[in-house]
């Protein structure tokens, strides 16, 4: 599985608003509703919130992948935000975060959820990657910087 296969341009959004985990959360999961990739926009966003409840999805690094499974979406989902001002995640390492993988799914597609969340975790070790993400001017920039590096690492 490849990343840029579940992702969208269209689901990348490169200064989010929110200043608060919930708020960047809330702004992803509106982002996807919006363009028509939840059933149920509602559900999602409860799930996603419940999981991040139970413990940070803030992993270090500047980065946080907020994800949940719910019947409010039919098929693997993600989005991508980079926070405008640094966003306080609970992250391991104490550090805010810039950037948002959010992931969402169905109950019965445990396994691409937890690929996916596996190979977000290994491109965001990738020092250059993180780098060329967190400077790249636009969504369409930000997907072929992931492309690329997927040709790179993933056979």
């Amino acid at each position: 599985m490849r990343l840029s296969e579940i992702l969208k341009p269209e689901n990348i959004k490169v200064s989010l608003q929110a200043r608060t985990k919930i708020e960047a959360i809330t702004e992803l999961v509106d982002l996807l509703g919006s363009n028509n990739e939840l059933q149920e926009k509602g559900r999602v966003l409860d799930a996603v919130l419940e999981r991040e409840a139970t413990r940070t999805t803030g992993i270090g690094n500047g980065l946080a992948i907020p994800h949940g499974k719910c019947g409010g979406v039919d098929h693997l989902v993600m989005a991508i935000g980079r926070a405008g001002t640094p966003i306080d995640f609970q992250a391991i390492d104490g550090r805010p975060v810039t950037l948002i993988w959010l992931l969402a799914s169905p109950p019965d597609k445990t396994g691409p959820h937890i690929t996916a969340l596996a190979r977000i975790s290994k491109l965001m070790t990738i020092d250059k990657f993180r780098k060329a993400i967190n400077e790249a001017p636009d969504a369409q920039t930000i997907y072929n910087i992931i492309i690329e590096q997927e040709k790179a690492i993933v056979p």
